[in-house]
């Protein structure tokens, strides 16, 4: 990664990580997508960041979905009363 290329400058690694999500979801545009999939090829840091959220969104899809226990819900709802009346205090 060369620091004069203007494709490859820190603040264009963190507007494309803004961006992953919806590239994964498929909802940009096709000059949004090319811009993207030509920043990837050239810089492995991005590369890296997409693998791994590919594998995360693909692990999440694939979990088992449970019922959390009614005493658990409770506790958390007080909790989260209790943490806003703090904050309201």
């Amino acid at each position: 990664m060369k620091p004069t290329d203007p494709h490859h400058s820190h603040e264009n690694c963190l507007a494309l990580f803004e961006r992953l999500s919806e590239y994964i979801d498929k909802e940009l545009d096709a000059p949004a997508c090319k811009d993207i999939e030509a920043h990837i090829k050239a810089c492995k840091p991005c590369q890296v960041c997409l693998d791994t959220l590919k594998q995360t969104v693909d692990f999440c899809k694939n979990l088992e979905r449970h019922q959390v226990p009614e005493t658990f819900s409770l506790k958390l709802k007080d909790t989260i009363s209790e943490l806003v009346r703090k904050k309201s205090d």
